[in-house]
């Protein structure tokens, strides 16, 4: 119940943009919809089912932390990407600055230029 009444209280400092589109669009065809939508009408008839209806009104939350969870992967993924490729540009940079600057360690080494 806790759980519940903090939700409804996050609820209230949504974005517009989460309150109208909170979650990604389904990927299910509109037959597999149709079925699923059918599966949870069901009456559960184990005792876990049974159960699992106790905690309905976590499903937002759920689906909201895995979102956010993907969205953070994605972040972290880019943010390797983005990483490698900083390395990658101060490589050439620190390559060019050798190549236009004359001293003993570049007179040394070959040209990169």
């Amino acid at each position: 119940q806790r759980i519940l009444r903090l939700a409804e209280m996050c609820r209230r400092l949504e974005t517009e943009e989460e309150k109208v589109l909170p979650f990604y669009p389904s990927s299910l065809a509109e037959g597999e919809q149709q079925d699923a939508r059918q599966v949870l009408e069901e009456v559960p008839t184990e005792p876990l089912a049974q159960a699992m209806q106790d905690y309905v009104g976590l499903e937002r939350f759920w689906q909201r932390f895995n979102k956010a969870k993907l969205e953070e992967r994605a972040l972290e993924r880019e943010r390797a990407a983005l990483s490698q490729q900083h390395r990658h540009l101060r490589e050439l940079l620190r390559q060019y600055l050798a190549g236009i600057s004359v001293s003993q360690d570049v007179l040394g080494e070959p040209n990169p230029l």
